[in-house]
């Protein structure tokens, strides 16, 4: 099937709290990659003590914040817990930047700070570290073409996986989830968390399509054919940060 008059539901999970390096730039990519292939997209913004009708939506994303706002959300998301890993296992979409990414683990153990529990979507944790990790980051992702990906990252957060949860890629340039296993990024089911910033998707038009392509999947139970894009700039700007140090 084509990918013409179908719709996509999309919550964006706390937008005045986790919004830092233009992460919002993540939801318009997917609302205008939609719109240009004649794709419907309704987005809702989730906010703090409002409730998540899982059966409404197929997309959800959340982005990077301080500390700060982590501990709202983290605090916030205990409410949601269930229903959100019952989404996860009935295949809906989340992509999760820097903090949020972090949320969607175990926990973040600040320094000296209580530890933030976070949903467990993935099987993962992460750990503060000493050392800033800042500059462009490029990375191997062997399920989707191209497999590059580019992005920014800017954390201190250590962040390693376990069980069945597999890294999003493997840094070629860059530090990654913690400066030392190559990985970046985790996936479980249709669950992605990624420590990119920048915003990711516009720099990888490609990954943007392949969360549409799930998002239509969920919801509409088929492989559905995304109409091909004029891609050239993209692609263009694609190039020219891949290998790039900062």
């Amino acid at each position: 099937m084509d990918s013409t008059n179908f719709t996509i539901n999309i919550a964006h999970l706390y937008p005045k709290l986790l919004n830092i390096y233009g992460d919002w730039g993540n939801v318009l990519t997917i609302k205008k990659r939609c719109e240009w292939r004649g794709i419907n997209v309704n987005i809702d913004s989730i906010n703090l003590n409002d409730s998540i009708d899982i059966s409404k939506y197929d997309f959800y994303f959340m982005g990077g914040g301080q500390d700060t706002q982590q501990i709202a959300v983290s605090k916030e998301l205990q409410k949601h817990k269930a229903a959100l890993q019952d989404a996860r296992d009935e295949h809906a979409v989340f992509l999760a930047i820097c903090g949020g990414y972090q949320l969607l683990g175990h926990y973040y153990q600040p320094h000296n700070a209580e530890k933030l529990l976070g949903i467990s979507l993935l099987d993962a944790y992460t750990v503060a570290g000493n050392t800033r990790f800042i500059g462009n980051v490029t990375a191997q992702c062997d399920y989707v073409e191209p497999q590059t990906l580019v992005g920014f990252e800017n954390h201190s957060g250590l962040t390693y996986l376990q069980g069945e949860t597999t890294p999003m890629a493997t840094v070629t340039v860059g530090n990654g989830n913690n400066g030392k296993d190559k990985t970046e990024g985790a996936r479980y089911k249709n669950v992605f968390g990624t420590y990119l910033h920048g915003s990711f998707l516009p720099k990888n038009p490609h990954f943007a399509d392949y969360l549409i392509k799930l998002s239509l999947h969920k919801r509409y139970k088929e492989e559905i054919v995304l109409t091909p894009l004029n891609d050239s700039l993209e692609n263009e700007s694609h190039k020219a940060l891949c290998g790039k140090k900062y």
